[in-house]
């Protein structure tokens, strides 16, 4: 085993004596910052200086195909026209409607298999590693998986349907329907997202005391009215949070929805990344994209604000 004051010994001898005598009149604070300090440069280099760039770049005329342009600044114009583009509002609601129905069908599907796993059923601990399984996938296995179901001659899933409701499985195509595709995309997202609603809500679930219950036994509460006014309101924090995230993470969904469709057919499921990807990276309109950008950025941020004080508020009850 190595000696420390051996080592600490050595490690002393070979600092400089400036050095040495800086760091002794340093304080424990000061000393703490400059360990700190180094992570913080970094992080304000990898976030915040690219914030301030994009929105730079919001108020000109760049564009990343010709870089040697003369950059004009254009004052509000691409956010005057962002705010009123039919293509952007409709991109948006593409993207509100995804955000919400996957939100709700993962937070009641989630919920409703922690309450389940919670009972410590015989074999909970295999099914639980099962329902994970999907969260554990990359979205790219999942949106060729599931690309690969939704065919309309080969694919499982229009047989399964066609088995329950009778219609022939070559007469709908899931990604390939205007009305259709909107709900194929969000099956997919609740499917491999409902574990990770599970885990939070089972925290949350795992958290009540058991003493609280066994008391509201002991008052004849039944099962329903133990669950109405103690395991939802004390579970309900953590089912607020994992609606945040979740709620977060498919505003900006992006790589899943283009391996499955696209953002079509034609717009149907052009999401508000998609649609900022196509101006970014295919039409090249650098300024407008980074407009459009700051657009989201505040948006999302707002929402997420707003909600987080809904959420302190329901923890301090």
């Amino acid at each position: 085993m190595p000696n420390i004051d051996a080592i600490a010994h050595r490690a002393a001898s070979a600092t400089p004596p400036g050095v040495a005598r800086t760091v002794r009149g340093l304080s424990d604070r000061s000393i703490a910052w400059l360990f700190v300090a180094p992570t913080m440069l970094l992080l304000l280099a990898i976030n915040i200086f690219p914030l301030i760039w994009t929105v730079y770049l919001s108020f000109t005329n760049f564009a990343s195909n010709r870089p040697n342009r003369p950059v004009v600044n254009v004052g509000l114009k691409w956010y005057r026209d962002i705010l009123n583009s039919p293509e952007i509002w409709a991109a948006m609601q593409a993207t509100a409607h995804f955000v919400f129905w996957t939100i709700l069908f993962q937070t009641l599907i989630g919920f409703a298999l922690a309450y389940l796993i919670d009972r410590k059923f015989r074999g909970h601990a295999f099914w639980t590693t099962i329902i994970l399984i999907p969260m554990m996938l990359s979205p790219a296995v999942v949106g060729n998986f599931w690309k690969f179901l939704y065919q309309p001659q080969i694919g499982l899933f229009n047989y399964i349907v066609s088995f329950f409701t009778g219609v022939p499985p070559s007469s709908f195509e899931m990604l390939g329907s205007v009305t259709l595709a909107p709900w194929a995309i969000v099956i997919v997202d609740t499917w491999m997202w409902t574990p990770y609603v599970m885990l939070i809500c089972l925290a949350g679930l795992r958290s009540i005391p058991d003493y609280i219950l066994e008391a509201a036994e002991v008052d004849r509460a039944s099962r329903w009215q133990q669950f109405w006014s103690i395991t939802l309101p004390m579970a309900l924090p953590f089912i607020m949070l994992a609606v945040l995230f979740r709620g977060i993470e498919n505003f900006k969904m992006f790589d899943m929805v283009m391996l499955l469709t696209g953002g079509g057919p034609g717009s149907t499921t052009e999401l508000a990344s998609i649609a900022l990807k196509r101006q970014a990276f295919e039409a090249y309109r650098t300024g407008y994209s980074s407009a459009f950008a700051i657009i989201l950025f505040v948006v999302v941020f707002g929402l997420a604000n707003v909600y987080v004080k809904a959420l302190n508020k329901v923890k301090q009850r």
